[in-house]
């Protein structure tokens, strides 16, 4: 079998599934687009998200910090977060990742509001994986 380089291949089946699944996960969870700005430059942990003035315009809905951690855990899994490292190991704070970069780069302004049966397929995915 021959391998042309000079030939596009299209992202691995598997690697298009992470991207639809984190792409649905982005649209159901609270979080707003400015979230997503905020780390892609610098990292940001769960308790002082909760504590900014401007947490509205961040993530919807009255954001606790142990509900912020538990989305951000289900992000990191799917590849859109990832922990900040420091000299003396993970942080509590959060970045985004070059795949949530990706997933971004596909939405000019908001992200889109999911539709029930989105918020279904999310819930069932997340809570309930193996069905």
């Amino acid at each position: 079998m021959q391998h042309r380089a000079d030939t596009p291949s299209s992202p691995p089946l598997n690697d298009q599934r992470a991207l639809t699944r984190a792409g649905l996960a982005l649209r159901c969870l609270p979080f707003r687009r400015a979230f997503y700005d905020e780390v892609t430059d610098r990292a940001l942990s769960s308790t002082g998200l909760c504590s900014r003035n401007d947490a509205s315009s961040l993530c919807r809905g009255a954001p606790t910090p142990d509900r912020v951690e538990a989305h951000w855990i289900w992000l990191i899994q799917l590849g859109v977060l990832r922990r900040e490292v420091d000299g003396q190991g993970l942080t509590e704070r959060v970045r985004l990742t070059p795949m949530g970069r990706e997933l971004l780069a596909q939405w000019p302004g908001e992200i889109p509001t999911p539709s029930g049966l989105d918020r279904l397929l999310h819930g069932l995915r997340r809570w309930r994986p193996r069905l």
